[in-house]
């Protein structure tokens, strides 16, 4: 029996119409179920064949359990060896060589020194920084958020250097990112799931967070296929399974805002009834595909085209 589990924390609605609709398909030899951990041995088998990761980016318990199981063989959904190297600084630096639009955007040492760190930790680095080159680079307004990390948490809208000075101060030893401001005409939140399977929606960010599913933009068919392939693209270089592209169309050209999503919401009061279809049916139809594929004491994950380019020493 081939077994496929998602490792899930607080969310209830998409895991469980998850493992509903793989069982419901009674497929011969696959079931699934919520992953079930008693114990974790170095080296040994933990006994699903797929898993669908959706909280190790919150317990290092469970990246840890996850890396231990893609060893042995589990099909994980997203690779945790790259998700845990990955974050959203670098993913703006690759689209920019492979011709994804993103926002103009630099990264900033932490307000406060990191902990068990010195000012001599830090004799590389000038002090102060450039800000003018800085400020002038990506302009006012502007968005500063942490390069890792997700959910909307720490993000400052800046309007000016003073209001940068103030709000950084606010940050802690967080490792923040300053992002120049998209002033978009459409939005759009684009799940991607496989490597292959893109579902386009209508979203608006600046709404409050129940309220961003709530939008109606109409994208003509050309918009869709080149949404749909700067999705693909990214997908395809990243190497995620499971993913969200955020896309901000300005004078009709595609800006990828947030498209390091790997464990996106999901949840059926957010992203509404239609949409919550579509994952559930997507996911459930690409982890049996997994199972299918699956090659007992292989390596069964998914590694993108950056690192697969980079082993064979080509280039970008």
């Amino acid at each position: 029996m081939k077994k496929i589990g998602i490792l899930f924390g607080k969310e209830r609605t998409f895991p469980e119409a998850f493992v509903e609709r793989i069982n419901s398909k009674k497929i011969k030899g696959i079931k699934a179920e919520p992953v079930h951990i008693e114990k974790v041995m170095q080296g040994e088998d933990c006994g699903y064949t797929v898993i669908v990761d959706r909280i190790s980016q919150d317990v290092p318990f469970y990246r840890a359990f996850l890396k231990n199981a893609a060893l042995c063989g589990t099909a994980v959904i997203n690779n945790p060896f790259w998700w845990s190297a990955d974050e959203k600084f670098f993913n703006n630096c690759l689209m920019t060589k492979i011709g994804v639009a993103v926002p103009k955007t630099v990264i900033l040492p932490s307000y406060e020194l990191p902990t068990d760190t010195a000012h001599e930790s830090f004799s590389n680095l000038s002090y102060p920084l450039d800000w003018g080159s800085i400020f002038n680079y990506v302009g006012f307004p502007a968005y500063m958020k942490p390069f890792a990390g997700g959910g909307w948490k720490n993000v400052y809208k800046l309007t000016d250097r003073e209001d940068f000075f103030t709000k950084h101060a606010e940050t802690g030893e967080l490792v923040m990112m300053l992002q120049e401001e998209i002033i978009f005409e459409e939005y759009y939140r684009c799940y991607c799931i496989g490597g292959k399977h893109v579902r386009i929606m209508s979203y608006e960010p600046r709404n409050p967070h129940h309220l961003r599913y709530v939008a109606d933009f109409k994208p003509s068919k050309e918009k869709i296929k080149m949404m749909t392939d700067i999705v693909l693209k990214i997908n395809e270089y990243l190497g995620y399974d499971f993913n969200t592209v955020e896309l901000a169309l300005r004078d009709g050209v595609p800006y990828a805002i947030d498209f390091c999503n790997p464990a996106p919401d999901a949840d059926l009061a957010s992203v509404g009834e239609e949409n919550f279809e579509w994952v559930v049916e997507t996911a459930a139809t690409y982890a049996i595909e997994k199972a299918k594929e699956h090659k007992a004491g292989k390596d069964n994950l998914t590694w993108g085209e950056y690192l697969r380019k980079s082993i064979n020493k080509g280039s970008l």
